[in-house]
Order: structure tokens, then C-alpha cells, then sequence
């Protein structure tokens, strides 16, 4: 099974994507969390893709694609691999395309988690992520047993500079006029798969469940 899951920022893309990958044994390939990881190494590559993260601005193709590709023709064709924030334009879709063509191997489906913008921007501003090991709260749907403190390992909550109102916005615009493309770009494909995720957690992972149950059928 190879996955990618779509949909505007805050849809949830995330915590789905990590049952998923739990469930069905899957590699998790996250751009958001292998330029994280590289910027927290240093790394010169992880400190210029921040750049544009923090602005909430998408990062250069070459060096996505880059990194990608990288990690796909580590884990050779055969792989089990779930695509989490990439691709964000067509034109890095079409490169995925080849990539995925250069090793032999192809998407299973792409879920697009379908959200409101106004129920984004509530979500968004409202997430705190710990320092320490990542774990995600929300000021008012999941807050932590004590403010400002990770009820896993009592790390220092925070708030990234990329869900604050400003970038929230930016990066929603950014979605609607580059992102959104990818949709019909799928769709063409006959892999795409739309899922309501103006749900609970719960609901919206039984649709994604069933839609793979359906595909495999086909």
C-alpha cells in the first residue's frame, strides 16, 4: 500500500496519517517532520527550509523533491510508505510521478480530507506541540492536564511560528491557489478518494478505512 494523504492546513492530515501508519504498517515520509529534524541538526538544508516554513511559505521544489526522492529510492519499490505534506503543487506531483516510475512503484490512492477554512483557522491558532517529543494539544479541544506542560513527558508546550494567525492565513491562501490544482491532477488519475473531515478523529478514520477496503475490491 502506497498512500498519499492530502487536504488544506490543520484538516487533520497529521494524527490520520499516524494511525494509518500505525494500522497498516506503513514508512511514514513527512517533508514537515524530515526538514524539522534537519533543521534541529543543523543541517543546511533543514535551516533553509525552515526559512520558508516559518513564513509560511512552501519550500523550493528542487529541495523537496530532493529530499523525497532520497528516502524512495532508499526504501526501494516493494515499499509501504504513506506521503504526509508532499506534494504541495502540481508541478511536484508530476515529479513524483517519475520518481515513483524510476523504482518501479505507483500510488495506491490519495485521501483528501475536505475541511472548512474558518474551522482551520479555529484549529490552528489553538494548536501547541511539545519541544521536548512532539505530542500536539489544542487550547480549547484537547488541552493538557496542566498549561503549558506535555502530559506525556512534561515538556514545554509551544506554539509554532507556522500556526500563528498571520501564517495560518498565508498558508491557506498558498493551499487554495497552488495545492488545490493537485485535486483535479488525482482525480484525473482515477486515485483519488474525498473524505468529509468535518467529523470526529473517529468518523473521519472509519471513511478512510473503508474507502481502502473499497479500493481494494476494485
Amino acid at each position: 500500500m502506497k498512500l498519499l494523504v492530502m487536504g488544506p492546513p490543520g484538516a487533520g492530515k497529521g494524527s490520520q496519517s499516524k494511525k494509518l501508519v500505525e494500522e497498516y504498517d506503513l514508512t511514514s515520509i513527512s517533508t514537515g517532520e524530515m526538514f524539522r529534524e534537519a533543521y534541529k541538526r543543523g543541517e543546511k538544508l533543514g535551516i533553509e527550509a525552515m526559512e520558508y516554513i516559518k513564513e509560511g511559505n512552501l519550500v523550493d521544489d528542487d529541495i523537496t523533491n530532493e529530499i523525497v526522492y532520497q528516502r524512495l529510492k532508499k526504501k526501494g519499490p516493494d515499499s509501504r510508505f504513506l506521503l504526509d505534506g508532499y506534494p504541495r503543487t502540481v508541478k511536484q506531483a508530476e515529479a513524483l510521478d517519475k520518481m515513483l516510475a524510476d523504482i518501479g512503484s505507483r500510488l495506491t490512492a490519495v485521501i483528501n480530507i475536505v475541511v472548512d477554512y474558518d474551522a482551520i483557522l479555529e484549529r490552528m491558532v489553538g494548536r501547541r506541540v511539545c519541544k521536548s517529543c512532539s505530542e500536539t494539544y489544542h487550547t480549547m479541544f484537547r488541552p493538557p492536564n496542566v498549561e503549558g506542560v506535555c502530559d506525556v513527558c512534561s515538556g514545554e508546550l509551544y506554539q509554532r511560528e507556522d500556526d500563528k494567525p498571520a501564517s495560518v492565513k498565508n498558508r491557506l491562501n498558498i493551499y487554495e491557489s497552488k495545492t488545490r490544482p493537485i485535486i483535479d491532477y488525482y482525480k484525473g488519475r482515477g486515485v483519488l478518494v474525498n473524505i468529509n473531515g468535518m467529523q470526529s478523529f473517529e468518523a473521519v478514520y472509519s471513511d478512510i478505512k473503508r474507502a481502502l477496503r473499497e479500493l481494494r475490491h476494485d
